[in-house]
């Protein structure tokens, strides 16, 4: 391989890593538990986008449960940022090449 194919292998290399950063950028992802009860919204760097509870799960008597679901909907969310970031590497990938 010669350098010119070397250089033209790198700026492939970087154009493939911009695109799939903005493509993570702009992903949305819902993450949920108890059946709805808590949503949560992060982009596909892991931010947190929004939070919506339902108002039958906030009560003074039961704020543990309130934080499990907070917790559980955050981490549901950020899997799926995970399977996704799998999904659209998985296709850039040489065959044989596992994540």
């Amino acid at each position: 391989m010669n350098p010119q194919q070397i250089q033209q292998m790198m700026k492939q290399a970087q154009e493939m890593q911009e695109r799939l950063q903005k493509q993570m950028a702009e992903l949305r992802v819902e993450g949920n538990a108890g059946g709805g009860m808590v949503i949560v919204t992060i982009n596909g760097a892991k931010q947190v986008q929004s939070i919506k509870i339902d108002p039958e799960v906030v009560s003074k008597d039961d704020v543990e449960m309130l934080q499990d679901l907070i917790v559980a909907a955050l981490n549901d969310a950020q899997r799926k940022v995970d399977d996704e970031m799998k999904r659209h590497l998985g296709g850039m990938l040489p065959p044989g090449f596992n994540l």
